[in-house]
């Protein structure tokens, strides 16, 4: 599904390895954290992943096509079975919880009759049916978090990427969030979670792959954060 091959990404101006040959396979359905320190290429990563950026050397495939090679015209299409989720929501402030949604199906050309049918669907699993004509400013921080998982859901990627889904939010709406995450991984979705949230790493036990300095230090299944970064 995912793979890396001697990925090293270097920014021009700094001279600064951001990714350093990293070699990873993430297989279809996965549920995979993703952690390390500030600086550590999380970022990196996840930009490779959206091809937001190309590799230096080395190789990025998804499904088995290396997406550096992509045209311009490409990329949105690549990009439509990329979801993701980001820890400010970024929601449309002047649009209700129904457009901020639909907003992601009508961008890449979806028929209205498609559109009122899944958005209910899509907040329906989310838990946010009653809140579909409620604007961002009404909702909680874990409400609106749950909405931008519906829009990064509604086009049915095969990938969801979520940028520290729980950084804003506390302790109980974490558990929930994390929870939503697992039961779309349980429906085939390869899930990847960038976080610092050890608690939620630790309570989960997933893949846990460790990046430091630009480098993969650890890949480990059932992994904890205990020590990771020590």
């Amino acid at each position: 599904m995912i793979e890396f091959i001697n990925v090293t990404k270097t920014y021009d101006k700094n001279n600064v390895d951001a990714l350093n040959d990293i070699n990873l396979f993430i297989d279809k359905g996965e549920f995979v954290f993703l952690v390390g320190r500030s600086g550590a290429g999380k970022s990196t990563f996840i930009k490779l992943l959206q091809r937001e950026l190309s590799p230096t050397k080395g190789t990025v495939k998804i499904r088995n096509h290396d997406i550096s090679q992509l045209s311009k015209k490409e990329i949105p299409y690549l990009r439509r079975k990329i979801g993701v989720v980001f820890q400010d929501f970024r929601l449309l402030e002047n649009k209700n919880v129904f457009e901020n949604v639909a907003y992601a199906m009508e961008i890449i050309g979806r028929p209205e009759s498609k559109i009122r049918k899944k958005v209910p669907l899509a907040l329906e699993m989310v838990g946010l049916a009653d809140k579909a004509d409620r604007y961002p400013n009404e909702l909680s921080g874990g409400e609106q978090q749950r909405v931008a998982i519906a829009r990064a859901i509604i086009n049915n990627p095969s990938i969801l990427i979520c940028d520290e889904p729980t950084g804003n939010l506390d302790p109980e709406t974490s558990r929930e969030i994390m929870e939503l995450l697992e039961e779309i991984n349980r429906h085939g979705t390869t899930v990847v979670v960038v976080t610092h949230d050890a608690t939620m790493v630790n309570r989960l036990q997933k893949r846990l792959v460790v990046l430091d300095g630009g480098r993969l230090v650890s890949d480990s299944m059932k992994g904890t954060y205990d020590n990771v970064l020590s």
